[in-house]
């Protein structure tokens, strides 16, 4: 079964730092693109990170420039999402997502073929 589990989430104050997690079976995440998205209540869905599947850069949205990092590992077959400096604004439900055909759009959902069932973030006093 092609499966993405996203695991890190939870609640965490303004400031503070968290650390997501996806991993991936009944496929590999090597040769595919790697995307973080978000969607808060009555919003779209956001990208908020990736890494191209063709040359392995690395793209964040505005929002989260200097604040966030992503990260994979061929090896354990996972994505990482570290985020750091925490704000209100960042919460959201965080889903991993991977697909063949995203790089050339890498924080737009359309080209994404795999999604996890998403962790809630709240970030909150």
């Amino acid at each position: 079964q092609v499966q993405l589990v996203e695991s890190g989430g939870g609640l965490v104050q303004p400031g503070g730092s968290l650390r997501l997690s996806c991993a991936a079976s009944g496929f590999t995440l090597d040769h595919y693109a790697i995307g973080w998205f978000r969607q808060a209540p009555g919003k779209e869905r956001e990208g908020v990170s990736a890494i191209s599947a063709i040359d392995g850069s690395l793209y964040y949205t505005d929002s989260v420039k200097g604040r966030f990092t992503i990260s994979k590992d061929n090896a354990k077959n996972t994505t990482s999402l570290q985020m750091n400096n925490l704000k209100p604004e960042d919460t959201a439900v965080y889903y991993c997502a991977a697909g063949k055909a995203a790089s050339i759009f890498p924080l737009h959902r359309g080209g994404y073929d795999y999604w996890g069932q998403g962790t809630q973030v709240t970030v909150s006093s």
